[in-house]
């Protein structure tokens, strides 16, 4: 073994744990579901329904009220509450199981005399750690022997590797070159370091320690749920006290003519007035009040996270989703969201200036030649057993660009030994091999400002050398791929012998130049269009120089369409007042060199005008801003920190999974607006026929049972219906909604109002018509009690079904209520068993639900009376497009 220490004993280490603590870091502690339920209760939805079941229990004691009244208004709460509340914890602790598989890291430790695997928790001060290529530095501490070149990106944002070294006997251990610090990630080298903190007290745990007082903030959905409650619960007890008053109106001044003729009557009639008008109160409260909103949320939710994640998009926290439909502005990292993440070769350019972007479109000669030579002038060990995957160790970012570049050329065919070896440094720029054996050639390749010089040929098409004569048109190529934020490199090759002097070959010949960044990705520039046609403004951070940064942005398409784009430093941004930010920030596009201060600062002064905004980040420095941000979208390659702080894990780190998320966000806000549509107009013709119900001679035209069935079960189903709607691409040609725009909007109002009027007026119609009283009397004598049985069963079933028919008016804006009817399979799957759930109950209602069978001839006559909603809706419609215009036609451009 190349390094050996004692390492702590195991009563050593239980005796540093006292100390000093264990490794393990404080995470956010997740609310216990009995906490979510209590938080739940205090909805003021849920307070006002609780209000409700109080009073039908102290009637149903008394003997006012049924039994199963109470029990109805019971199950509304626990429906309304409890499934949503176990929806929240179930997805809360899948997350938390995620991220404790997630820390059951191994750690290579010294231990009792010899190297044995701990758990990276059970690491104690003083322990001495291996670590070898690709392993994560598991806490801080001091690097005790061997060398490491570390990747510290996701404490610091710096891409290149910083390189460490053994601290020398005498040295500051202070020295940052001495130090590594937990969720650093080893690229080369193999060291051993000594643990000097642990668990909260490393640089991380005081990061994660921050974020845990971090304030939540309210989503945008949130803060207009909470007003709308406000609303609902507001107009439920006014008009529970409203209804009351009303109804002992109509019996004390219109039926008796006065206070003094009630009063004199028996004291049981009373009595019976006032449960009855107090029965109405409740009924109000429990039709205003949505009980089928949360679960459905919950739902619809829980369905859109599922499609999310077949398309890499895991959602930490539920309401993220739709958080996401509402952003105004993200703040995107560059690496690995917009890039590939890795440097790779985009161009190679020939002696003459000829550009080629593909290895196949090199001709074969030149191609086969610069194959031979990047694959024996590198210090890399390679192994090629696999073509398809080829293994390179001890490769920096720019030889593994250029080796992934030759891959077919990388399985060393023909015998070739290496005579000497010039490695290359920042001094000299360039590095050579000569090599002996099916060819003889010393190889060389650096910096072309320094190759260039001593080339006298490059090689044509063909592979034959031509005298280069001039480089201007070889330098304006290079010149555009520099402007393009590439970098270069030029590979020459030489039958001069490498000489003591290690100096840069003389009478070289150029083979070719190679332009290598970190391209885009594929998706790139058309998701960045995506999201801006959204209205969504994308601001590119990034830790590059400015020049680069710049030609990046140019690429992806941010700087397009506003001549007066803004790309400020982060030194530039620290001059700026937070006032002078605010009034630049719609014109900003990049901010380059830039530092995870920068990004929180940002994100605050976007808050602060109101907008909603959005965060990316993979490392730790970038856990405050994307736990700030209204919606945190964290990389699946990111820190476990990072994923935490996070509403949205991106797994595939790809900027076109960004606007996955903002389409399904605005695909659930449009779901639960219809749903509301629905729902609301429900809840309005019912209370309507409750309350005008009682001045043409009908006390209970709808029971209690029958609203809490209409509410809970039918409404809940529908909910889920409106759950599978589609995500249309239209929806991302809108403009994100303000925070403060309402949950319900004037279209919607109307929709609600005209429809839920009609279908009261039309209900008072149906229970004070003699025609349709003689039509559903069933063959009973008119004024019986099996008559008036079958004619409040059939008002129920109108009702009932009305308002399933006008499901297919609110999924829709437009006049063809047919447009992606299938692609909602749950839509087309459930309102049909709607029906027929309502056909069995209200056959087989009987007391509970005061219903009797209808016959085949009812039910048609139900049902066409019920249909006639549909060509209501539509005239609306009509009339809302003429004098209004179409609001359907005016999501798209």
């Amino acid at each position: 073994m190349k390094f050996a220490y004692p390492g702590l004993t195991d009563q050593e280490a239980e005796a540093s744990r006292a100390q000093y603590g264990s490794n393990a870091v404080a995470s956010q502690e997740s609310e216990t579901f009995w906490d979510k339920l209590l938080g739940n209760l205090k909805d003021p939805i849920i307070i006002i329904l609780i209000v409700a079941l109080l009073i039908t229990l102290a009637l149903t004691i008394f003997g006012y009220a049924k039994w199963y009244e109470s029990v109805g208004i019971a199950f509304a709460v626990v429906i309304a509450t409890f499934v949503a509340t176990w929806s929240e914890h179930s997805n809360e602790q899948s997350f938390q199981k995620l991220l404790e598989e997630a820390s059951l890291i191994l750690v290579k430790a010294f231990r009792n005399g010899h190297l044995t695997e701990i758990s990276i928790n059970e690491l104690v001060v003083g322990d001495y750690i291996l670590l070898q290529p690709g392993d994560t530095v598991p806490t801080d501490g001091l690097l005790i022997a061997g060398h490491a070149e570390v990747d510290e990106a996701a404490l610091t944002g710096e891409s290149e590797p910083v390189k460490k070294t053994a601290l020398p006997e005498g040295a500051d251990p202070a020295t940052e070159d001495y130090r590594l610090f937990r969720a650093g990630l080893l690229v080369d080298g193999e060291c051993v370091m000594q643990a000097s903190a642990v668990g909260d007290q490393t640089r991380y745990g005081q990061t994660m320690k921050e974020l845990l007082s971090a304030e939540d903030r309210l989503s945008p959905l949130q803060h207009k749920l909470s007003v709308l409650g406000g609303h609902i619960s507001t107009f439920g007890y006014i008009g529970a006290t409203f209804i009351f008053a009303a109804f002992m109106f109509n019996n004390i001044f219109l039926k008796a003519a006065g206070f003094a003729a009630y009063w004199a009557q028996p004291s049981g009639g009373i009595i019976h007035d006032f449960v009855t008008a107090a029965i109405l109160a409740i009924i109000v409260v429990v039709v205003a009040v949505p009980e089928g909103l949360p679960m459905m949320i919950a739902m619809v939710l829980a369905i859109n996270m599922k499609k999310l994640l077949s398309v890499k998009v895991l959602v930490r926290k539920l309401l993220g989703i739709e958080t996401a439909g509402s952003l105004n502005i993200l703040f995107t990292d560059k690496t690995g969201t917009l890039t590939q993440g890795r440097l790779s070769v985009s161009s190679f350019l020939t002696g003459t200036g000829a550009r080629y972007e593909k290895l196949e479109a090199i001709p074969a000669t030149l191609r086969d030649t610069a194959g031979f030579a990047l694959r024996n002038n590198t210090s890399a060990v390679i192994d090629a057993s696999d073509p398809k995957d080829p293994k390179m160790v001890g490769a920096d970012r720019t030889e593994q660009a250029l080796l992934r570049f030759v891959t077919p050329y990388l399985a060393q065919t023909g015998a070739m030994d290496i005579v000497d070896v010039i490695p290359f440094n920042s001094t000299r720029k360039f590095s050579a091999t000569q090599v002996t054996g099916d060819r003889s050639l010393t190889l060389v390749k650096g910096a072309p400002e320094v190759i260039l010089q001593n080339c006298v040929r490059y090689l044509d098409a063909d592979g034959n050398p031509i005298n280069l004569n001039n480089h201007d048109v070889l330098q304006t190529a290079m010149n555009e791929l520099s402007s393009r934020a590439m970098r270069l490199l030029a590979i020459a090759l030489t039958d001069t012998p490498i000489d003591d002097s290690k100096k840069l070959p003389t009478n070289l010949t150029l083979v070719g130049v190679f332009g290598m960044r970190d391209e885009l990705r594929e998706t790139s520039y058309a998701s960045v269009k995506i999201a801006k046609n959204a209205g969504i403004h994308v601001v590119m951070i990034t830790g590059d120089a400015k020049e680069t940064a710049q030609a990046i942005a140019k690429d992806v398409g941010l700087l397009e369409d506003d001549p007066q784009a803004i790309i400020l430093t982060s030194a530039e941004l620290a001059q700026l007042s937070d006032e002078d930010v605010k009034q630049k920030l719609p014109h900003l596009y990049v901010v380059a060199r830039a530092f995870p201060t920068d990004k929180s600062r940002l994100v605050k002064l976007a808050k602060e005008l109101g907008l909603v905004a959005g965060m990316t980040g993979d490392g730790v420095n970038d856990a405050p801003a994307v736990k700030n941000a209204d919606v945190g979208f964290a990389m699946g390659s990111g820190t476990e920190m990072t994923k935490e702080s996070g509403d949205i894990v991106i797994l595939d780190d790809n900027f076109s999974s960004l606007t996955k998320a903002v389409l399904y966000g605005r695909t659930l806000f449009k779901s639960i607006r219809k749903f509301l549509i629905f729902q609301l107009t429900v809840n309005v013709s019912a209370i309507l026929v409750v309350f005008l119900g009682q001045f043409f001679g009908f006390d209970l035209p709808l029971t209690m049972t029958q609203l809490l069935w209409l509410n809970i079960i039918m409404d809940t189903l529908a909910g889920l219906a409106f759950a599978g709607e589609s995500a249309l691409q239209r929806y991302m040609l809108e403009k994100p909604l303000r925070r403060d725009e309402p949950l319900i909007n004037a279209d919607m109002w109307s929709s609600i109002l005209i429809n839920g009027v009609f279908i009261a007026l039309i209900s008072i119609l149906f229970l004070t018509s003699d025609l349709i009283r003689e039509l559903f009397s069933g063959g009973h004598e008119l004024g019986s009690k099996a008559a008036q049985d079958k004619f409040l069963t059939a008002f129920f079933a109108f009702f009932v079904f009305i308002q399933v028919f006008n499901t297919f008016n609110a999924r829709t804006q437009g006049l063809n209520l047919l447009e992606y009817l299938l692609d909602n399979r749950l839509f087309s799957i459930i309102i049909p068993s709607i029906m027929a759930i309502q056909v069995f109950f209200i056959t087989f209602g009987g007391e509970v639900l005061r219903t009797v069978g209808l016959s085949i001839f009812e039910w048609t006559a139900v049902l066409l009376m019920a249909i006639v909603i549909i060509p209501v809706d539509l005239l609306r419609k009509m009339a809302r497009n003429k004098w209004f215009g179409n609001p359907v036609q005016q999501q798209t451009p």
